[in-house]
Order: C-alpha cells, then structure tokens, then sequence
C-alpha cells in the first residue's frame, strides 16, 4: 500500500529537477527518399577501386546527399533499393543494399554502396546541422597527419603553405617513376627531405617508382637492390628522425618481399606497404611478420572486413589500408575502426576520390589509434567542389560544416542518369523485424 502511494507521488511530481530522455527523431524531418542522380567529375577514374562518380540522394524534406564511388550499373542498383525509404535508417539501408542480390555483393558492388551510404550520412549531418565527426562522437585528435607520395618538390620546404610548389603530379602522381634525374639516389634525398620539412609525417616511395621500368618488365630479384638502395637514400635525406614507407604494391611474390624486408630493415622504415599479393595476404603475411621486424600495412584492395579481419585479430599486420568507399561507406569504416582499436591496429586508408577523403576525416578523427592519410592534393582545390575539405602544411583537420562539409557544383559535372523507381528488394526478415537473406 505505501509503495503504491510512493508511485503515485513520483508521477504526479512537477518536472522540474528530473533529467528526462529527447527524442533523437524529434530533431529529424519525417523524410523520404524520392531520387538517385549519377554524375561523372571532368577528371572521371575508371577504376573500381579508385572511382570518383558522384551520387547525390534527395529527399522530400529538401535536404540532398552527396556521396562517391561506383559505377553506373552498380549505383543504378543500389540506388533502387533507397527509393521511397526513411534515409535517416542507415544501417538498414545498408544491410538492404548488401542483401537484396543474388550473389553477395563483391568490391565493385560494395564500392557503389558506400557512395550511398556516404550520401546518407551527408543528409543525416545536414539535418541534424551537425559535421559527421560530431555524430560519431567527436574528435580526438587536433589534426590527422598525412603522407606524401615521392612528389613534393624542395622549393615547397619553405612554406606554411605550399601552392603550386607543395606538389607535383596529382593523386597518385608518382605512381610509375616520378621526376626522372640522372642520380636518382639524389632525388629521393632532396624530396624527402623537403617532404617532412613541408609539414607531412612520412616521405613515401613506390617500388616501381624509384628508377623507371624499362620496357614494361619488372625484374623483381633486381628490384629487390635497387629498393635497398632507394631506402637508404631515403634515410640519409631524413636523417635519424625522419619516417619514410615503402609501397611494395604487391609486385613481389612471397620470397622476394622477405628478402626485400630483411634488406631494408637497417634503415627502419615506417611501414612496408602491401608486400605480397592480395590473394595470398591470408597465408602469406602471417609468415612474413615472424620474419621480419618491418612493420606491415595491407589492404588497399579490401573491400569489406571479412577479407581481413583474420590478419588484424591475429595481430599480423601492423596497419590497415583499407579505405572508403571501398569497404562499404561510413557504416562499414567505423566497424573496421572498431576492430582495428580492439587490437592495437592502425589505419593509413588508401586514397580515393576527393569526398571520400573528406568524408574518412570525419571517420578517422574519432579513431583512438594511430591514422595516417594518404595525401597529394596539398593546396590545390577541386574544381567541381567549392567547399571541400581543411588542408594545412601536410595536415588535415575536422571543420563544422554540417554532413560531409562539401558543397557540389552541378555545372562542372556530367549528368549520367536518374533513379526513381523501387528497384529489386528481395530479402526476408526476422520475427522481430530485422533484415535476414532471402
């Protein structure tokens, strides 16, 4: 009888003084998705894995999505699976998206998906008027340190700001030989030397890149010396303090990347790069790391985390290049951040398109573990993106900008086509409502 009374008394007490929950939906729009428009950027990458297309997801509440990667047929399916639906339902849209098809969904199709999944999370930031980083939990660290890929040039050494003297070449742009020079032991001294006084944490070489490859043929038992030898003019130009990684770019079966490994090993390098080839990582990295003492990153080509989760749990790689769109979007990166922190592993993503890059600053300012950033725009912009990302001296940093923080000019793009008709949404689901395979 007292108890009863005690309830009564609680529930009829004024509000004042009790902390009471908010609804999280009740700062949300009721909102649907109505269309799906493909765009390709004038300097279009056809490359799966490397894809710039554009993707923007509007609602009927007004607010409209940016995301990246895909192709046409790949974006074109995932996008009839978000038509008509709440976009502010992620992670169903997600499962939606990965289960609706008659084979599970390989890298070129999870590339697609993590266009829209980024697309979403712009439209839940811009609803919310809050950057992503915040929705995730917030910042914790004040920059994320970035590399350069063996093309800053010496005159950039100078500068809080590097313009047009920051870098050379692009994305990428040292991909396949750089800046020919008659000693080219000189030019990676000089270049890594005014890599790290630019402002980067790490000079990076490319094991193609060091001397060109004639005619096309890559001898890999020579290469072998001629990486030792570029490593060791790296390290002369860095002196004792500098860092400096490898890219073996999985140009070396398994016996090759050990020699290669054991051979540079005296000159401490920050990491060595996908030493052997991706379809042998599971078997052959394990070997590999209680063979040398280099520390090993794998995974540019990962598409989504049961291709590597092994490696990381059993501690046999020391990063993860594992990047987005390529894993799946947002959703899927902050599950392999998760995995990554439970094991002590970091994260040096791949790069990507421009708003993918963007977007993996949200992802990864929240990571508790070490992150370095694949980097090469320095202070260039992109043209198509007006509003595009904080770049300063070889670091990137969160702004508040709600969503992703990038704003599209559709007069710079090629319009591909739209989607707004429910596409195929095959799936059966579970008694309580979640999404099971059909």
């Amino acid at each position: 009888m007292f108890r009863r009374a005690f309830l009564k008394s609680l529930a009829a007490a004024p509000a004042a003084g009790l902390i009471q929950p908010r609804r999280l939906d009740a700062a949300l729009p009721k909102a649907k998705i109505t269309k799906v428009n493909i765009y390709e950027p004038p300097n279009v990458n056809r490359l799966f894995n490397q894809s710039n297309m554009l993707v923007t997801v509007e609602t009927d509440a007004g607010i409209t999505g940016i995301g990246e990667g895909g192709s046409r047929d790949t974006l074109e399916q995932c996008a009839g699976n978000l038509i008509g639906q709440n976009p502010f339902q992620i992670e169903r849209l997600w499962r939606e998206m990965y289960d609706s098809w008659f084979y599970p969904p390989g890298r070129e199709k999870i590339h697609a998906l993590g266009a829209m999944d980024l697309a979403l999370w712009d439209i839940k930031g811009k609803a919310l008027n809050a950057p992503i980083h915040q929705i995730l939990g917030g910042s914790q660290r004040n920059y994320c340190e970035c590399y350069a890929t063996g093309n800053v040039r010496p005159a950039a050494a100078g500068g809080a700001r590097g313009g047009q003297g920051a870098a050379a070449g692009g994305q990428g742009g040292a991909r396949g030989g750089g800046q020919p020079q008659a000693d080219p032991a000189a030019r990676i001294r000089e270049t890594a030397a005014a890599t790290i006084a630019y402002g980067y944490r790490v000079y990076r070489m490319d094991a193609g890149g060091i001397t060109p490859v004639v005619d096309n043929i890559y001898n890999s038992r020579d290469r072998v010396r001629l990486v030792a030898e570029a490593c060791r003019a790296a390290r002369e130009g860095l002196g004792k303090s500098g860092e400096f990684m490898i890219d073996f770019h999985q140009r070396f079966d398994f016996s090759d990347a050990l020699r290669c490994c054991k051979a540079i090993e005296e000159f401490d390098p920050f990491l060595v790069e996908d030493p052997v080839r991706d379809e042998h990582a599971l078997q052959d990295i394990p070997k590999l790391r209680q063979m040398t003492i280099c520390p090993l990153a794998h995974g540019e080509e990962w598409g989504q985390r049961w291709d590597f989760n092994r490696l990381v749990e059993n501690h046999d790689i020391d990063y993860v290049r594992c990047t987005v769109p390529n894993v799946g979007g947002i959703t899927e990166m902050m599950k392999i951040a998760a995995m990554c922190e439970t094991h002590a592993v970091g994260i040096v993503p791949h790069f990507t398109g421009p708003v993918s890059t963007a977007a993996l600053v949200h992802c990864l300012s929240t990571f508790s573990g070490p992150v370095l950033f694949e980097y090469n725009y320095a202070d260039r912009g992109v043209e198509y993106l007006p509003e595009f990302l904080d770049f300063r001296a070889g670091r990137l940093y969160t702004n508040d900008r709600p969503g992703i923080g990038v704003s599209l000019d559709l007069k710079r793009v090629k319009f591909i086509s739209s989607v707004t008709e429910v596409g195929r949404r095959q799936f059966y689901l579970r008694p309580d409502g979640s999404i099971n395979h059909w």
